[in-house]
């Protein structure tokens, strides 16, 4: 087994933005209308949007390695989530999504049904797939930075 360890980090900035640092910096913002300055996309956005991410990259390692001629694949993804639970409106339910759908088109001369064994091959190594699906420890850790 060989374990990785990926790093990012985060500094919040003025209002909602929130700079995060990683091999490609960026912000994550609210929007005007949620208090923000809307200078990048939300959390929730980001969140969902590393699955169709992931789904494409994984269908590339996996078409690269099965000789597939994969010429593309789009994906649409959607969640469900209750925005009353998160700004602490009820106390009933939770704060995460509670259904997240992706569309796949896989661009490839491939049967419907080889599309969908490629699509279950993706869906298996993608570890956004799997992190939203399993549980992972999550570990808050309060640190304190010396000056």
């Amino acid at each position: 087994m060989a374990i990785s360890t990926v790093k990012v980090s985060a500094e919040m900035g003025t209002g909602f933005a929130t700079n995060i640092n990683c091999s490609h910096p960026f912000v994550i913002d609210q929007p005007k209308a949620g208090g923000g300055n809307d200078e990048g996309p939300n959390p929730l956005e980001i969140f969902l949007s590393s699955l169709p991410a992931c789904i494409c990259a994984i269908g590339r390692i996996i078409a690269n390695q099965k000789r597939i001629n994969l010429r593309g694949i789009d994906v649409e993804v959607e969640g469900d989530i209750d925005k009353d639970f998160l700004l602490g409106k009820t106390t009933e339910g939770r704060a995460g999504f509670t259904e997240i759908r992706s569309y796949v088109d896989i661009d490839a001369d491939l049967t419907k049904e080889e599309k969908q064994k490629f699509l279950e091959e993706i869906a298996k190594r993608c570890p956004i797939a799997d992190n939203i699906k399993e549980k992972s420890a999550v570990k808050p850790v309060v640190v304190e930075k010396v000056n």
